[in-house]
């Protein structure tokens, strides 16, 4: 996530993110961003940095200590499976990011991947590329690591986090306050992903997908954030992989 040198209400930037360097463009750099051959790769997420976010309990974007309450910046797929690949953050540094990130703001913007270093590193598990359109803020107490393995099962591929229960929840969309339906159609667009992902790895995968699904909707909703509306139709919006597959 680069932050974008101007907000679109400026808005100012939080105390610990204000000490933060800025590239030659003019952008804050998040405590994330990895330097390769002297130059800040915003595309590109420092792995010893990740890990040390999680060992010493430190902020994603301003590298400072954590408190109590963590918060996970996460697409509204990420709060079906409740796992991020990105260690959380402070509230206020979170909520300036969905508010100025290009990426996070503009729903059409897509990833460049060309001229990537070679060695540049997954972080696990299966990663969804599109931009989802809206943004959570998972305001969480705890979360926990758990290992990733290849195909087979037989070597570690790397490692996830699994976000616990939430303190509160709110959803972004264009750098403002996401509409429910925004959310809902955020969900709707992103779930054949992570059906084809249940299909692909079989023994009950489809069937927990279902319960992840309902489970999350129904919270969301609980939260205000998605309707009784929404609820109603998500079998006829978001097929069960059986039915996918018939």
């Amino acid at each position: 996530m680069a932050l974008h040198k101007i907000a679109p209400v400026d808005l100012p930037v939080p105390r610990r993110l204000a000490l933060r360097p800025r590239d030659a463009r003019g952008y804050v750099v998040p405590w994330f961003v990895a330097l390769v051959d002297g130059v800040y790769d915003f595309r590109i997420a420092d792995e010893v940095k990740r890990r040390r976010a999680v060992r010493e309990k430190r902020c994603w974007l301003c590298g400072e200590r954590l408190g109590i309450f963590q918060a996970f910046v996460i697409g509204p797929m990420c709060a079906v499976n409740r796992t991020s690949s990105e260690p959380p953050s402070h509230l206020d540094c979170a909520t300036y990011a969905v508010q100025v990130c290009p990426w996070l703001t503009r729903p059409h913007a897509r990833r460049r991947d060309a001229g990537l270093p070679e060695e540049t590193e997954s972080p696990g598990g299966i990663t969804i590329r599109r931009n989802p359109g809206v943004a959570l803020i998972w305001l969480t107490r705890s979360y926990q690591l758990f290992r990733t393995y290849a195909d087979g099962g037989g070597s570690v591929a790397g490692w996830l986090l699994r976000i616990g229960d939430p303190v509160s929840v709110k959803a972004y969309a264009e750098g403002r306050a996401a509409t429910a339906d925004e959310l809902w159609q955020s969900i709707v667009s992103g779930y054949p992903l992570l059906a084809d992902s249940a299909r692909q790895e079989g023994n009950g995968a489809g069937q927990a997908l279902r319960t992840h699904v309902h489970a999350a909707l129904a919270e969301l909703a609980g939260l205000q954030l998605l309707t009784g509306g929404h609820l109603r139709a998500i079998d006829a919006a978001m097929p069960p992989v059986a039915a996918l597959e018939a």
